[in-house]
């Protein structure tokens, strides 16, 4: 039997937060998803914590996904996730120092892998590099990785299938998932979790913003046992 993916909404456009970010979980709440999560920017941070408390009420597992590039930045990000009382932290770069801190908060830390550049993000690097380089930051003690699959220069199924299969911890595939066709590619290659913010909002799954989660839900749960 395949493992369904689980759904993390983002709530999220063009890797910002969205300005009405806690109407849209409150309109939402009620839907099948359990992960939700939005970025490091577009929020002040109070406005951020008062949304995280809010998922966490309803019993929602919480995800600060911080797209940034240097240490200092990294860091700052993984400061608002303990700060928020998050469970994950996605994205960054690896550092030592964020690994050591996200250990030291109980934080979860996902980093990304690759090269990459820009907000929206785009990933270079060779799948191999990729797998080569998430092997040794499971040596340092992460939980998993967040990798940019459809943001990926190269052939982006390929990435996933080949990352997925040689990368034994849980891997979300982050960004720019946008039909069925690639959740079928992620659901196939097994991934953990998944993440959909900007196509929601884009209405790419038709219906309202609670609609389409439940209809990528009920998508992804077919045909298991």
């Amino acid at each position: 039997m395949t493992k369904t993916p689980k759904l993390i909404v983002m709530l999220t456009h063009n890797d910002k937060t969205v300005e009405n970010a806690y109407e849209v979980f409150d309109s939402s709440k009620d839907s099948k998803a359990e992960y939700w999560g939005f970025k490091e920017e577009g929020l002040p941070l109070p406005e951020m914590k008062k949304l995280y408390s809010y998922m966490k009420a309803c019993g929602k597992k919480t995800f600060l996904e911080v797209v940034a590039y240097t240490e200092a930045e990294c860091l700052e990000g993984a400061k608002m996730a303990a700060e928020c009382g998050c469970d994950i932290l996605m994205g960054t770069l690896y550092f030592d120092s964020i690994n050591a801190f996200c250990k030291e908060h109980g934080l979860k830390y996902m980093p990304f892998v690759g090269e990459i550049v820009g907000r929206p993000s785009v990933l270079g690097g060779t799948i191999g590099g990729m797998v080569e380089e998430a092997n040794s930051y499971l040596k340092k003690g992460v939980y998993g990785f967040d990798l940019l699959a459809y943001r990926y220069v190269g052939d982006a199924d390929l990435l996933i299938r080949e990352f997925v299969k040689k990368v034994d911890a849980p891997v979300c595939i982050a960004g720019s998932i946008n039909s069925y066709e690639r959740l079928d590619a992620v659901k196939a290659a097994g991934a953990w979790t998944y993440t959909i913010g900007g196509a929601f909002f884009e209405n790419k799954f038709d219906g309202s913003f609670k609609e389409q989660i439940n209809k990528v839900c009920s998508y992804m749960e077919r045909n298991d046992a």
